[in-house]
């Protein structure tokens, strides 16, 4: 599902920033940064997204997620999962991620300096296949990820 190591999805133009490299880039949900959030510590913002998934409805898939070493196993979890998460998820899942992000934002100087170098270029979630959260593989997605980067950016609560 997942792009080869060998295509590069990380790209910078004068008008924008294109990311796609899980777990390395600051501004990817999988990078190794830990979140302080909602009275936990998350190892990293996907952690912390899909524990919020459950927290309610599968109290115990949510501890499950708080024990799991790599993002990709959370997300996997998840994806098995799927009938047991929060009725209003799909409500709330944008600003539970917005929230995330900016609790990442502010526990981490190398992400606010890493957003405060994109000055005014777009950012861009070069997913090659998730059309919601990224571009997609048309290239025509919601870039939901990157929008959530550019109101925290430009909101200055940096």
């Amino acid at each position: 599902m997942y792009p080869d190591s060998s295509q590069d999805l990380n790209k910078e133009t004068d008008e924008a920033i294109y990311f796609f490299t899980p777990a390395f880039h600051v501004f990817d949900s999988f990078s190794a940064h830990r979140i302080n959030i909602w009275g936990l510590t998350f190892p990293t913002a996907e952690h912390a997204y899909h524990w919020k998934k459950f927290y309610i409805s599968a109290p115990d898939l949510a501890q499950k997620i708080l024990l799991v070493g790599s993002p990709e196993a959370v997300k996997q979890i998840s994806i098995k999962y799927k009938d047991k998460v929060s009725a209003n998820w799909h409500e709330i899942k944008v600003s539970v991620m917005e929230e995330i992000f900016r609790a990442k934002a502010e526990q981490h100087e190398d992400v606010r300096e890493r957003l405060k170098k994109t000055g005014k270029k777009q950012i861009i979630e070069n997913s090659p296949v998730d059309s919601f959260w990224g571009i997609g593989p048309k290239e025509d997605g919601q870039n939901i990820v990157g929008k959530i980067w550019m109101k925290i950016r430009d909101e200055s609560l940096l």
